[in-house]
């Protein structure tokens, strides 16, 4: 298979490259243009010389052409996904997210692509309003980077709809690893800790989420994103179990071993109606394609907190990483 991976230089993207690599397929890794040449994490990776990487911008819609060009199956995960700044620039998520996607969809659709795998998020469902949350539950974004989110995986279903075009939704819930920026949440409590401070600072204690280690979601991307029956539909990725942030700071704490007290810094809040406070999935439909978790919360945390220890050089922890 050919497969055109979006967003390749990113966390998941990389992993996902990798993967399919490893499993026989030509890869093309698309990542972002920028002056210094950088491919993200693709440059540090072992398998790039077994990949075609190449530049542009989700944006142009002429880049993405030439991308998906001869591609039989395309991975779209090339998005602005940081929360906080979407409440600066929405209008950066909505030309990113939105049009992005249009242009990946369109071309797909006058390439003739046989798959398209389109990359959603749980934050779309908002704070939930029953667990565990299925696909059928209603979509309420809470933040401009849930509303562009939404809107793109609306768009990608409507060109199923439409023109026939072979669209899967992935919804992965909360995914952490090896390679996750600093503005998130795991990697902001574990970078703290190793870097010897004895007060962590968080936004909100309470929210609950259900966190995939990032091997396990990119085997959802291959089984329920390639399966045959997911064409028009979306399929959620997620562990069916929560944890709340207060409760997950501790277990870092616990799993290296140092004792931290966590403190609420009212800077990382989220506006009050924005924040999600509940996600827990029902991952059932994945299950039905062949897909389950592998990674437990402790393997996969020991191995993130691992990583972070190797590249604690790439963490300001002095700052908030918006």
């Amino acid at each position: 298979m050919k497969a055109l991976v979006t967003g390749a230089g990113g966390f998941i993207g990389s992993h996902l490259c990798e993967r399919l690599v490893r499993d026989g397929h030509e890869v093309r890794a698309f990542v972002r243009y920028n002056s210094s040449s950088s491919w993200g994490w693709l440059d540090s990776s072992d398998l790039r010389r077994e990949m075609e990487i190449v530049s542009g911008d989700i944006r142009d819609t002429d880049s993405v052409a030439l991308a998906v060009s001869g591609m039989d199956a395309v991975f779209h995960l090339a998005a602005l996904i940081g929360i906080p700044y979407s409440y600066k620039s929405p209008l950066a998520y909505i030309r990113t997210n939105v049009e992005g996607s249009y242009n990946v969809l369109e071309a797909c659709r006058q390439f003739g692509v046989s798959k398209v795998v389109h990359t959603s998020t749980s934050e779309i469902y908002g704070t939930a309003q029953y667990v565990p949350i299925d696909e059928s539950h209603p979509v309420n974004p809470q933040s401009p980077y849930a509303a562009s989110k939404s809107g793109a995986d609306q768009l990608a279903i409507s060109y199923y709809r439409s023109f026939g075009t072979p669209v899967s939704v992935v919804r992965p819930f909360n995914t952490y690893g090896p390679r996750q920026s600093a503005r998130a949440v795991i990697p902001t409590i574990a970078s703290q800790l190793l870097a010897g401070k004895r007060e962590i600072k968080l936004g909100s204690l309470t929210p609950t989420r259900d966190l995939n280690f990032v091997t396990d979601t990119v085997e959802g991307f291959i089984k329920a994103g390639l399966h045959d029956d997911s064409a028009g539909r979306v399929t959620n990725l997620g562990t069916g179990l929560e944890i709340s942030v207060g409760d997950l700071a501790r277990k870092i704490a616990d799993i290296i071993g140092i004792y931290a007290e966590i403190a609420r810094d009212e800077s990382r809040l989220r506006p009050a109606n924005s924040e999600v406070e509940r996600l827990c999935s029902d991952a059932s439909r994945a299950r039905s394609l062949g897909w389950s978790p592998k990674v437990s919360l402790t393997d996969g945390l020991s191995a993130a907190i691992e990583w972070i220890r190797r590249n604690g050089d790439r963490f300001k922890t002095d700052i908030y990483a918006v």
